[in-house]
């Protein structure tokens, strides 16, 4: 009997579980939405009997499941005992932007259909609090398109055993915005001297070779992407020990517009040179 991939996805309503479900369909996963947890063994058990070509398996769960936790978490020990690699991957975003896509569907919150959206919001992440504690891997679907979405959950998956190098993702921000969630490593570099404070610079962005020169010329600078070369030298080859398919690395300032989007695009090129898939998005860069 071979042994399954198994991810099962929950989050908030109006999260983009549906969408991710797709994705999932996409990279070629057996994809079945809102399997009563009771029936992930007997699943499971019918899957490895299908000669082994059914191999990453994608399973959407709802709180709306009645009975839901109760045999939840015996169910998820159940499959991980019989040796399966199972992930609990939980969707989320900020309650102003669940109800704004709420109010877009003009449909009422599944938990609370009778009362404004925004109860509802705050009930189910109450309820979805223990689920979100113990997931294996959180995403923030509040800036995201679908597009983005489906490339992200691929970055995350695809390559996943396939002895492809790790991709890494590099992500900046501005801190007056508020801090990502979905990173593994996030650095400050509200240090750096700030071009914003220069009036011909000002109007532009890290993305400028200006800024750049700027930025980049600072000898803190240089010092410090010294270090970081020296600092990922040693922690990339651990990452991909462990068999890990992505790293998420974010890089904040005060706006998320000029110091932290030249120091990415400096390393995004020194990732590339050193053979890795590298993306780079800027959150904030728009932003006034």
């Amino acid at each position: 009997m071979h042994t399954l991939r198994l991810v099962i996805i929950s989050g908030l309503s109006g999260s983009g579980k549906t969408h991710a479900i797709k994705c999932f369909e996409d990279l070629g996963f057996f994809c079945v939405d809102n399997l009563p947890p009771a029936l992930f063994p007997k699943f499971a058990e019918l899957c490895t009997q299908r000669g082994g070509e059914m191999k990453n398996v994608a399973l959407g769960i709802d709180i709306r499941e009645r009975g839901f936790f109760s045999d939840f978490w015996a169910n998820l020990e159940r499959l991980k005992s019989l040796g399966h690699t199972v992930e609990l991957l939980f969707l989320e975003a900020k309650d102003e932007v669940l109800v704004r896509r709420f109010s877009e569907s003009r449909r009422p919150h599944p938990l609370l259909p009778q009362s404004p959206v925004m109860e509802g919001v705050q009930l189910e992440r109450e309820r979805l609090s223990e689920l979100r504690s113990r997931a294996d891997r959180i995403i923030d679907t509040s800036d995201l398109t679908v597009h983005e979405l489906k490339d992200l959950v691929a970055r995350h998956y695809l390559q996943q055993g396939q002895g492809l190098r790790m991709a890494i993702s590099l992500l900046t921000f501005g801190f007056k915005f508020g801090v990502p969630y979905d990173v593994d490593l996030l650095f400050d570099l509200r240090f750096l001297r700030n071009p914003n404070f220069v009036a011909d610079l000002k109007p532009l962005t890290g993305e400028d070779p200006r800024v750049q020169a700027y930025v980049l010329d600072d000898p803190e600078a240089k010092a410090f992407l010294d270090h970081l070369e020296s600092l990922f030298k040693f922690l990339i080859p651990l990452f991909e020990r462990e068999q890990r398919s992505y790293l998420t690395i974010a890089f904040g300032c005060t706006g998320g517009r000029h110091r932290s989007v030249a120091i990415a695009c400096r390393l995004r090129d020194n990732f590339a040179d050193m053979g890795h898939e590298v993306t780079l998005r800027h959150r904030d860069v728009r932003k006034s």
